[in-house]
């Protein structure tokens, strides 16, 4: 034993030097360019977690770009997660660890057998409107992907003020080391990204073959990266669920004061919020005064419940920031000016997703007013066909189409017309066990299908019709990850979206897959599309 371990740890460590091969004899140990590392192996899969792929961003490195990790010597052991991101936890946040700024490590799962396999990389972009998540969550555990033949990393990037922030004290920094401000959850993802390329064919990955995929502000997050310069080459696939698409969670939020802020400005939000803490002005005092600041000061008490509270509103960006570097504008822009990846794209929405309804309307007609007196008739007749629907049932769905289903269907189009291959989906399906309980598939409810994790989200309650549906949507995605084809699963097959056919597939409220051409939402995405065309503030939450 003595033997074999002495000879599997002298090829990883050769590896890791650029000589010999990654390939050893026992699967739980790999290299990485700082050093080895080794996991734990059940069922077939070998799961390492808590890799570093950046020095802790604690003490002078709060609010800089992820520096390198310090190289280590002899064996680390990867078998628990370290800590997700600071933020505000609870009991109900699903976090399995403590919180803390010391967070920039991620996890991978492989099959045990993977080693030299050149398998497809999927890398996960968790979501929580930039202010909760974390890889620790066990909806997010990548074994089953594992078992469907990919290596699965997932990554964890700084939240709140710690991911956004701006001051003009850091710019004024910036101009002297030429370093990227503002954007440090997105610098995050990028260098786990870095990470990956450099390190996975040592976990049996193809760096070559790597897709991204991410929920809520995580799909943001993937449009950012799509339009971003600064993520060029880094990927060569992407799916986006419930990411919106056209504009970030806080549209027109730029670095500094120019003609396209809306609202206050990032290095505005960050000056109030320093002063509140007795720290004025911009100079260097200024920034090493910041930096002291405990992390509970930071915090602030941030989540998604206080996000949109008048104090946050004015101290914290609320998430991308338009600094002309890594984030050059919103999605819409530089998609409509076709600045971003070519890569294939898969998306799609749920049926009772995320929408941003106004309060306070009496009448359906307030709600149709929105689109215009010429088109009452035409929105009624898409929104309530039978009339029988309330105004704030009418409402939710205009706002949900919207900040969700037009969206999608506005980066498929703009995907199509480069002749990307591009895959639209609609998930409507409900766990039985909560079935009249929910309006229909919330915003998220996809992501324990996804992963084939129910039991993290329905504990026993778990039926084989809710299994069924999860072994569909994780052959899909891996599929795509794998090919670039869904269809390639060996399920129905997953036609390409076509602008004319207007197509979609459909994960059905009876846990069955259905082509629908067209959408059977076409009509209301038609009379939403000029709105989000002409006004990018038509949501509430954007303005």
């Amino acid at each position: 034993m003595s033997a074999l371990f002495v000879s599997s740890t002298l090829a990883v460590m050769l590896a890791a030097c650029g000589g010999g091969s990654s390939v050893t004899s026992d699967p739980t140990i790999a290299a990485t360019a700082d050093g080895t590392v080794q996991g734990s192996a059940s069922n077939g899969v070998v799961a390492f977690k808590g890799i570093p792929f950046a020095a802790p961003p604690v003490g002078a490195l709060r609010w800089r770009p992820p520096q390198p990790v310090a190289a280590w010597s002899g064996m680390r052991q990867t078998t628990s997660f370290v800590h997700d991101c600071m933020q505000t936890s609870s009991p109900n946040s699903g976090l399995t660890v403590t919180p803390s700024e010391d967070c920039l490590y991620l996890n991978v799962w492989r099959p045990q057998n993977s080693n030299g396999k050149n398998l497809p990389v999927m890398v996960w972009i968790y979501g929580g409107a930039y202010v909760t998540g974390g890889t620790s969550m066990p909806h997010y555990d990548g074994t089953q992907f594992a078992k469907e033949g990919v290596v699965l990393v997932t990554l964890n990037y700084r939240l709140g003020r710690f991911g956004f922030f701006a001051h003009p004290a850091l710019t004024a920094a910036a101009a002297q080391s030429g370093e990227t401000v503002a954007n440090y959850g997105y610098m995050d993802q990028i260098a786990a990204l870095k990470w990956v390329q450099k390190n996975i064919a040592n976990f049996g990955g193809d760096p070559t073959n790597v897709t991204i995929f991410g929920e809520s502000a995580g799909g943001e997050s993937i449009h950012n990266l799509l339009t971003s310069p600064q993520a060029a080459g880094l990927f060569a696939k992407a799916i986006i669920e419930s990411g919106n698409g056209r504009v970030d969670q806080y549209w027109g939020r730029t670095l500094s004061r120019n003609a396209k802020t809306v609202g206050a400005s990032a290095e505005e939000q960050g000056t109030l919020f320093a002063n509140e803490l007795g720290i004025n002005g911009g100079d260097a005092g200024s920034l090493q005064a910041l930096r002291a600041l405990s992390a509970d000061q930071v915090l602030g008490g941030l989540d998604t419940s206080t996000l949109n509270l008048a104090h946050n509103l004015a101290t914290f960006s609320g998430s991308s920031i338009v600094d002309g570097k890594l984030v050059v504008d919103e999605p819409e822009n530089r998609y409509k000016a076709g600045q971003f990846a070519k890569v294939p794209l898969l998306l799609g929405v749920n049926n009772a997703d995320l929408g941003f309804a106004t309060s306070g309307l009496t009448t359906k007609e307030q709600a149709y007013a929105i689109f215009g007196s010429q088109k009452l008739s035409a929105a009624a007749a898409a929104f309530d066909p039978t009339g029988a629907a309330s105004v704030s049932a009418v409402e939710s769905q205009i706002s949900r189409v919207i900040t969700m289903d037009e969206p999608a269907r506005f980066v498929a189009r703009t995907f199509t017309s480069q002749g990307l291959p591009t895959y639209l989906y609609r998930f409507s399906y409900v766990a039985q066990s909560i079935r009249g309980k929910v309006s229909g598939a919330t915003h998220g409810a996809e992501i324990p299908y996804v992963f084939d994790t129910l039991s993290a989200s329905y504990g026993t309650a778990v039926t084989a019709q809710d299994e069924q549906v999860a072994r569909n949507m994780i052959a899909y995605w891996s599929a795509f990850a794998k090919t670039g084809n869904p269809s390639d699963a060996g399920l129905i097959a997953w036609p390409a979206y076509n602008i004319g056919l207007d197509n979609q597939l459909e994960f059905t409220a009876a846990g069955t897959l259905q082509i629908d051409q067209p959408s059977p939402l076409k009509a209301q995405i038609d009379l939403v599309e000029p709105l989000n065309d002409t006004d990018q503030t038509v949501n509430r939450q954007y303005q």
